[in-house]
């Protein structure tokens, strides 16, 4: 996996094996960042699900001033401290061993301006994340990935690449 854009542009990091491990396709996140990217500099970012960071350490490159991780797994979890020591960015990120919907549901509500999500398929999660930023918006800006037969809350842009698809929502 490569970091596409921005600052540390075609580097490297590592994601962790296993037959669960699913991390955001090159494609996908750049799609992703481009439907974004003027919201991207300067911005507070929220990324949930974290696993290897690559979404957050990409909002990084491109700009965004800080991140939040929140990762709940062990082995995701050193793959991303990794990742963050490997770019330097530590300076820049804060990792939280969390459930989402936990760490979502005990306050923790930092006006960040960009939140992504990219949590297990088939665990309805995507679709729980949706419906809680709907309720209380914890950003400006909520992108989820999500299996495209998943259906989300309705409000959001919806886009599709194969049998993955990102909706994001705005305030």
């Amino acid at each position: 996996m490569r970091i596409i854009a921005g600052e540390w542009k075609g580097r490297r990091f590592k994601a962790p094996t296993g037959i669960f491990v699913r991390p955001t396709p090159d494609r996908v996140r750049e799609a992703w960042m481009s439907i974004v990217q003027l919201e991207i500099p300067g911005a507070r970012v929220l990324d949930l699900c974290a696993g290897t960071g690559a979404l957050g350490l990409e909002a990084l490159s491109r700009g965004a001033s800080r991140v939040d991780f929140v990762e709940n797994d062990p082995r995701s979890l050193r793959v991303l401290e990794e990742n963050i020591v490997g770019l330097e960015a530590g300076g820049r990120c804060r990792v939280h061993r969390a459930e989402a919907m936990s760490y979502l549901s005990k306050g923790a509500h930092t006006p960040w301006s960009l939140a992504f999500a990219d949590p297990p398929y088939r665990a309805g999660l995507a679709a729980q994340l949706a419906r809680l930023w709907l309720g209380t918006p914890f950003s400006a800006i909520f992108g989820v990935e999500h299996e495209a037969q998943e259906v989300l809350p309705e409000g959001g842009d919806r886009r599709r690449y194969g049998d993955t698809a990102i909706t994001i929502f705005r305030t």
